[in-house]
């Protein structure tokens, strides 16, 4: 069976355009005048994200099964990706970007989360490997990956606070 494969194939290629789209907005976001900050984690970030899928690769094979509650659950997580990359538009990357002056994004799910692109990226670092019943993959993957993010969020909080005293006028 193919199914698999397909399934990794689809989010391997969803991965390239999404950092296709984001060295894209990332120059235009340089050129208007943003700076990256916390960059030293930006390789660590890609080493794990690539890991995390060729470990998926390596694991699985024809006879791997699909939980296909999993796959749903994975499926509905690109769906809010999506909205996170179109409520963000210009300002979507994967780097910790900022550009002063810039207005903060507080609509669409930036309602609701403070980093809401984080909490699905924690999701799917662990619910992809249990599409394929890979436990281990995903406990593992997402402990690494909890632990980055939480260096991540205090990078782009760090970041972010002069603009939000900015906005709520305290600065």
């Amino acid at each position: 069976m193919i199914w698999p494969y397909v399934v990794l194939a689809l989010v391997a290629a969803g991965r390239l355009a999404e950092l296709a789209f984001a060295h894209r907005n990332t120059r235009r976001l340089v050129v208007d005048g943003a700076v990256e900050v916390g960059a030293r984690h930006y390789p660590v970030l890609v080493v794990l994200h690539a890991a995390w899928l060729a470990s998926l690769a390596l694991s699985i094979d024809a006879t791997t099964g699909i939980v296909a509650g999993w796959l749903a659950l994975y499926a509905v997580l690109q769906i809010a990706r999506l909205w996170i990359m179109l409520t963000l538009g210009r300002f979507w990357t994967t780097r910790v970007m900022t550009l002063p002056g810039a207005p903060l994004v507080r609509h669409g799910p930036y309602r609701f989360l403070r980093h809401p692109n984080y909490l699905v990226v924690v999701l799917e670092i662990a619910v992809l490997p249990l599409v394929f019943g890979l436990v281990w993959q995903a406990l593992i993957f997402s402990v690494l990956n909890g632990l980055l993010l939480w260096h991540r969020v205090r990078i782009e909080a760090a970041a972010l606070a002069p603009r939000q005293a900015i906005e709520k006028g305290t600065s």
